[in-house]
């Protein structure tokens, strides 16, 4: 039996993320249009520089919970790779969508409003009330998908 899109699409996401070397969460990102696969992404530190361990992961180092002060991290954000792989090969990803193992965090979401992505699709909601915030503001259409 073929499965719908939007679980296909976030099966994609969860094999995605499987190539993550981070220590706390692993996410994947998948940005689609037309039902075709445009790009993807997950969660690690850029190209060249070595993977976290429990000796270089600043957010184990400095206790930065959860949700907090992402900058301080060695790695990437999944949705930002995904942008950044679009970039790097010339793939308009305007009027797509994203499918993410997890909600996109307020840096994030910015990130994805203004490189045009209209739907988020995401597992794994969190509070952040600044990216719902702009949620609303930039009239992203937003759908939350059951937990496996």
């Amino acid at each position: 039996m073929r499965p719908p899109w939007n679980d296909y699409f976030m099966t994609i996401a969860d094999d995605v993320k499987t190539r993550s070397t981070c220590l706390r969460r692993q996410v994947g990102a998948v940005i689609v249009k037309d039902k075709r696969i445009l790009t993807t992404g997950y969660n690690g530190p850029p190209t060249g520089v070595p993977h976290c361990t429990l000796e270089t992961c600043i957010r184990t180092k400095y206790n930065v919970p959860s949700g907090e002060k992402h900058e301080l991290c060695r790695g990437l954000h999944a949705e930002q790779n995904a942008i950044i792989q679009a970039a790097c090969y010339g793939v308009s990803i305007c009027d797509a969508s994203i499918y993410i193992t997890h909600q996109p965090c307020s840096i994030c979401t910015k990130m994805l409003i203004n490189s045009g992505i209209k739907h988020f699709l995401f597992r794994s909601p969190y509070s952040d009330s600044l990216a719902e915030e702009f949620f609303k503001e930039a009239n992203i259409n937003i759908t939350v998908l059951d937990e496996r």
